[in-house]
């Protein structure tokens, strides 16, 4: 009697179909592990961004609470006699941050029109590198170079000192700069080559090309660049708190007010959060202080966003 023998199937048989059977199971496991860490990234940005705000709100509804709004919004920043106008504050700020982004925009997008549109090849190459170097250089440094160097000649200019609202912009503007040339150039460049050439074969000369198709078509992301310079200018502290004079006064309207010492918000809190007891009502003002910036910085961001989104959806109905 003869005895049949199932043969075993090879190791290697054996093994391949295993994983095929396994894979399937080990992506998907793999997916969900990704899928949920994006998701908590997410989650975790807005929490992020709300416990600041409630630790600002918590910490600065205090000085709202104990000083009228006629007196916390008035002329006069001079904490020794209770006196905690912020206006002064807010009027440096602006100064500085619009003399900043009048410079650094026009010089910002030029360049970056140059790097990406104008400049060959070999020179983009170089000068990327650098410029992206420049944002790398510390606040602190600027703001020395700018105290020993600019504010000697901007005072030989006529104005009564060196340390003036027109120093801080300048500083500022300097520092927006590689942002604003960065992102601008790398809007530029995801701009198809298609629309490029289609202006080029109708009879487009190349600056007509770049002022009437490619510029609209980065339009986005160049508002995005100058948003990201305008946050940078109106956030920075230690190279504005050392150039600007760090006066709280409000310069007389007219041709000379950009030369004339200011005080920023951002100054002010480095320069007294560290003098000032915990739990003082002058505490709580410089956190109201911190309430304002905050609300400042989310009506710009809010402003750029609203203006992308009007200009993706024209976009979308062909209007640009």
């Amino acid at each position: 009697m003869s005895v049949l023998h199932a043969r075993p199937s090879p190791p290697t048989e054996v093994h391949s179909q295993s994983v095929q059977t396994d894979k399937p199971a080990r992506q998907r496991w793999v997916e969900f592990v990704v899928e949920h860490l994006i998701r908590v990234a997410g989650l975790s940005t807005i929490a992020i961004v709300g416990l600041i705000f409630f630790f600002l709100v918590r910490e600065g509804v205090p000085a709202f609470r104990d000083i009228p709004l006629s007196e916390l919004f008035g002329r006069r920043w001079y904490p020794i006699e209770s006196l905690f106008g912020f206006w002064p504050l807010i009027v440096g700020s602006m100064l500085v941050t619009l003399g900043a982004t009048v410079i650094a925009v026009p010089l910002g997008v030029a360049a970056a029109i140059y790097l990406g549109e104008i400049a060959p090849l070999w020179q983009r190459d170089v000068l990327k590198p650098l410029i992206e170097v420049l944002a790398g250089i510390p606040s602190i440094v600027l703001g020395f170079l700018g105290w020993v160097a600019l504010a000697p000649i901007v005072q030989q200019l006529g104005a009564p000192t060196g340390l003036t609202a027109f120093t801080g912009a300048l500083i500022l503007a300097y520092m927006a700069l590689p942002t604003i040339i960065s992102i601008s150039e790398d809007a530029l460049y995801a701009v198809p080559k298609e629309y490029r050439d289609g202006a080029l074969a109708i009879g487009a000369t190349q600056w007509q090309t770049i002022r009437r198709v490619v510029l609209p078509a980065a339009s986005s992301g160049l508002v995005t660049a100058v948003m990201l310079g305008i946050g940078r200018a109106i956030g920075e502290t230690m190279a504005v708190m050392m150039v600007t004079g760090n006066a709280a006064n409000i310069p007389e309207f007219g041709p000379n007010m950009m030369f004339e010492p200011v005080r920023t918000m951002t100054a002010t809190i480095a320069a007294e959060m560290g003098e000032v007891a915990r739990g003082s009502l002058h505490y709580h003002t410089l956190f109201g202080i911190g309430i304002v910036l905050f609300v400042i910085t989310f009506a710009i961001n809010s402003l750029a966003g609203r203006l992308v989104g009007n200009q993706t959806n024209r976009r979308g109905k062909g209007q640009l």
